[in-house]
């Protein structure tokens, strides 16, 4: 074995006494990157702006993670609690409300706009406050969707919405370099965010999708948090795509 490779076989192991701040932490794939990222070591901080979500979500991770109750929109909020904080290492940035679809000839304008409230402008609210404080050596990982691939015919607005967070990575990692900016790009997984649904509908949208995908199986929380563990770790990829779909946009 080469020195070149045997020293990152042999390397410390990346996470650990790192700061990590999962935005929208308190359930989904927040809560399983939370949850992977303090199992590595790290000094994990979920925020949320749910304190009864917080509050659960910090009953099930491992002790010593920290909770804080606050919008992704709230920039003097956020920049009170990254003063807090101090240095930060690695951002997960995954917080989203239900989607919102419908055909697009006859959705509000003003539901539209909503959309983009927290998963878009609640990032750029999250980055702005966060920059300050972030390692250069350190990342931030924004989260998409298979929708942007792969739209269906009442997803518009979500695919717009997956669309612009890639492209807006792309740029941060451009602008913010050497800070490496990825996406995680998540097919259909068994999270809260299909909680609307009533459990027929939501229970036949899972059947229908192990049938379909590649691997024959719904994607778990736990499975897509290895992505953002990797955005975090792996230092030689920045403005990427990491698709967890389990084959959606292929077929």
């Amino acid at each position: 074995m080469t020195t070149q490779y045997a020293e990152v076989l042999t390397a410390p192991e990346p996470l650990v006494g790192r700061n990590v701040v999962v935005v929208g932490g308190a359930s989904g794939f927040g809560l399983g990157v939370a949850h992977a990222a303090a199992e590595a070591g790290a000094r994990v901080s979920v925020i949320s702006r749910a304190e009864d979500s917080v509050e659960r979500a910090l009953d099930r991770l491992p002790a010593g993670v920290e909770g804080h109750v606050i919008s992704a929109l709230d920039r003097p909020g956020l920049d009170a609690v990254f003063g807090r904080i101090g240095q930060v290492h690695h951002v997960a940035y995954t917080a989203a409300d239900a989607p919102v679809t419908g055909p697009i000839t006859t959705l509000p304008v003003d539901e539209v706009r909503r959309a983009f409230e927290t998963r878009y402008f609640g990032a750029l609210t999250v980055i702005g406050a966060v920059a300050p404080h972030l390692d250069p050596g350190g990342s931030i990982t924004l989260t998409s969707g298979a929708a942007g691939v792969r739209p269906r015919a009442t997803s518009g607005v979500l695919a717009g919405v997956c669309g612009a967070m890639e492209a807006l990575a792309r740029a941060l990692a451009m602008e913010l370099s050497p800070i490496r900016v990825n996406v995680v790009r998540p097919g259909f997984t068994r999270t809260g965010m299909w909680a609307d649904l009533d459990e027929a509908t939501r229970e036949a949208m899972f059947r229908q999708t192990a049938e379909t995908n590649l691997v024959g199986h719904v994607g778990e929380a736990a499975e897509v948090a290895r992505a953002y563990i990797y955005c975090m770790t792996q230092t030689y990829a920045t403005g990427s795509i990491i698709a967890v779909d389990g084959g959606y946009a292929l077929v």
